[in-house]
């Protein structure tokens, strides 16, 4: 490090200008991934029921049609009235765009034709594969839908396709929303922290170059692999945020070795060697964080754990490049255009004072300080103990969203369009299943409780689908175990599909993966912090602090998102807890959680190491980092704060989330726990084994 930290002073031109041209060629290229990103990728690939419906597509062909166009015949008029005039606009669509299929309402016979009229008999449906293979792209899907509305007649909109691109234009309006207002709030608070124009607008604008190197990064991800399009706002704003902070660590202590009296050189090469290690420590910490989100089988979680793990390289390499470039060439300069005369020297003055009083009355009463805040975050905790697991559905689209409002009127008024299972009963040898075995297997599965009425969909070379639409009454996941229960004919097997289906198998899959991932998370988190402290105490006092803001934070999302107490201000509808986000937020969390302990503890283990007993190290380390980490999760809660603008509500579940954990950890976690806890323990902290420790002196990385 030290090496670098000197060539970074002596060819500090060299290194900005390599840096910010590299970022903004591929970052120009990057530009290029907001056509390549997926909607999908939510199921896990190796489930029962994703293997029915992956067999179902490729023997039969697309069972979801795109578009589900939804005819409302005026008032005074019938259904049967408006079919010449809806039959006409979709023969037009036929010829004007390419199409595997269309069918309507008017169009097939009336066996079928009962399950497109809708309960009240004054709607009736149409659905549309289109040939995606022969040129249109999801660019044209509005197009499309203009071409399916027949004047004069209410049309609308729903289908996998139609709901997928919604959520897709969400997300990308969200992104440049969130970032137009986050930038100046973040540039304007970085004004007040650190008194000057000219060091507030380092930080901020690396943040800007991440964003960019993140958007190529993700791009170059998406010819290896897919990758979701939840990953363009998770890798955009969590590389601003951490670049910010990372940025706001560095700049900060660039000014203090300058305050020091060492001259602007020598003051870049002690910051890289000592805030710059830790922000290389710290990005090592939350790749192992997100790593642990490979291991998923599903796409969607995968993708974001690469798109994470894309904005924390992307933060640390401009932190430990741009940063202490720009540094060395402003030198002195750094404290340039401050908003007050003083500010600089008044701030850093008051901020010392502040911390250094709250951890002497800490450590006055570490017990009382530490039982209280411990109990105080298990009560918030409690709320954990009735969370359940659901999944993205229509209903995470803004309430005026029309393709929401079109789903909505499919699930209440259309019984054949409600959620039904997939029951492929599969025939041994390649031999498709006979009549009789068909008929005794459709008589078992309408005696079970919760299925209204059984159907046969079509029939292969070797298995036939039947469709169980699911009766009001019963939970449709105990139907689907219950139908899973049967035993099938002799000499054939029974798959079950279907959208419930698929959902079960899903979180039980990321319920079997989870532990999986934390023991990853903890395990690498355990051994690199012994790496950097050399204490066995420490490592283990950071994993339990972090499990414990992730229970707070966890608490509160259930008490607010899945029982619906204060729902309505944040306009979201209660449902269980989307398990794809809850293993993000979990990733994030648990990486930021290490992330300021160990800014926090860094300046303790350097104060002890430089003489200081126990007491000291906590009262000095707090004191030079509570205004830092206090204020890097104060600009990161504005920067990922902003997905609570999301008209998505898994995206404010996203927001809301990362606010509370950033509260709950950086202020009372950090700031009032872990001293007290330091305390408590006293020498202990720093206690290893005798074997340990002679590893430590090995290949110990330091501070």
């Amino acid at each position: 490090m030290s090496r670098w930290a000197s060539f970074v002073a002596s060819r500090k031109w060299w290194v900005l200008v390599l840096a910010v041209l590299a970022v903004l060629v591929s970052g120009l290229w990057g530009l290029g991934v907001f056509g390549k990103l997926s909607q999908g990728g939510y199921f896990d690939p190796n489930s029962e029921s994703a293997r029915v419906s992956l067999l179902i597509d490729d023997k039969l062909g697309q069972q979801s049609p795109d578009i589900v166009a939804i005819y409302t015949a005026p008032e005074g008029r019938t259904v049967a009235d408006i079919g010449p005039q809806v039959q006409q606009t979709l023969t037009a669509f036929r010829e004007q765009w390419p199409t595997r299929s269309v069918t309507s309402y008017w169009s097939v016979d009336p066996s079928t034709a009962k399950l497109m009229l809708s309960k009240d008999g004054t709607k009736a449906l149409a659905t549309v594969f289109v040939d995606w293979d022969a040129g249109p792209t999801l660019a044209d899907l509005d197009s499309m839908t203009k071409a399916l509305s027949p004047p004069g007649i209410e049309t609308q909109f729903g289908g996998g396709t139609v709901v997928g691109h919604s959520f897709n234009q969400h997300l990308t309006q969200d992104l440049v929303k969130a970032e137009a207002i986050a930038l100046p709030i973040t540039l304007v608070l970085l004004v007040l922290i650190f008194g000057t124009v000219v060091a507030a607008a380092v930080p901020v604008f690396v943040g800007m170059l991440t964003v960019f190197s993140a958007l190529a990064t993700l791009r170059a991800l998406t010819t290896l692999t897919e990758v979701s399009s939840f990953a363009l706002n998770v890798a955009s704003l969590l590389g601003l945020g951490l670049a910010i902070d990372y940025g706001l660590f560095i700049v900060s202590r660039y000014r203090e070795e300058l305050a020091g009296g060492s001259e602007p050189a020598e003051a870049v090469r002690r910051t890289v060697c000592t805030a710059g290690r830790t922000v290389m420590f710290s990005g090592l910490l939350l790749v192992c964080a997100f790593g642990g989100m490979l291991i998923f089988p599903q796409p969607v979680i995968r993708s974001l754990g690469y798109g994470a793990i894309a904005a924390v390289v992307s933060a640390a390499v401009l932190s430990l490049t741009a940063v202490p470039a720009l540094l060395a060439i402003l030198g002195r300069r750094i404290n340039s255009l401050a908003w007050r005369r003083g500010a600089v020297e008044r701030g850093e003055e008051r901020a010392a004072r502040f911390w250094s009083g709250v951890v002497t009355r800490v450590m006055r009463r570490p017990v009382t300080v530490a039982v209280t805040i411990t109990a105080g975050l298990l009560v918030l905790a409690s709320p954990l103990l009735g969370v359940t697991l659901g999944e993205i559905t229509y209903t995470a689209l803004p309430a005026n969203d029309p393709s929401r409002a079109a789903s909505q009127t499919l699930a209440e008024d259309f019984t054949s369009t409600g959620d039904s299972a997939q029951l492929m009963l599969r025939g041994e040898d390649g031999v498709r299943p006979t009549t009789a075995q068909l008929g005794e297997f459709t008589a078992e599965a309408r005696a079970v409780e919760g299925v209204a009425q059984v159907r046969l969909v079509a029939s292969t070379d070797d298995f036939a689908v039947l469709q169980a639409v699911y009766a009001e009454g019963t939970p449709p996941a105990d139907t689907v175990r219950a139908l899973r229960a049967i035993d099938p004919p002799a000499g054939t097997s029974l798959g079950v599909g279907g959208g419930v289906a698929l959902t079960e198998d899903t979180n039980s899959s990321i319920v079997a993966h989870l532990p999986w991932m934390i023991a990853i998370m903890v395990g690498s988190t355990l051994v690199l912090l012994f790496l950097a402290f050399g204490s066995v105490v420490l490592p283990i006092k950071a994993v339990a602090m972090a499990g414990l803001s992730l229970a707070a934070t966890f608490g509160v999302l259930t008490w607010i998102f899945q029982q619906g107490h204060g729902a309505a201000m944040l306009g979201v509808t209660p449902n269980p807890l989307e398990p794809t986000f809850v293993v993000l937020i979990l990733a994030v969390v648990f990486g930021l959680s290490t992330d300021y302990e160990v800014f926090l503890m860094s300046r303790m283990v350097e104060a002890r190491e430089n003489g200081a007993s126990t007491e000291e190290a906590v009262r000095i380390g707090t004191a030079r980092t509570g205004r830092i980490v206090t204020a890097a999760a104060a600009l990161l809660i504005i920067v990922t704060g902003a997905f609570t603008l999301s008209g998505l509500s898994i995206m404010r579940f996203l927001g809301v989330g990362m606010i509370l954990a950033l509260i709950i950890d950086a202020t009372v976690v950090r700031m009032l726990l872990v001293p007290s806890l330091v305390k408590l323990m006293g020498e202990a902290n720093w206690w290893a084994p005798a074997w340990m420790r002679r590893v430590y002196e090995k290949v110990g990385i330091g501070h």
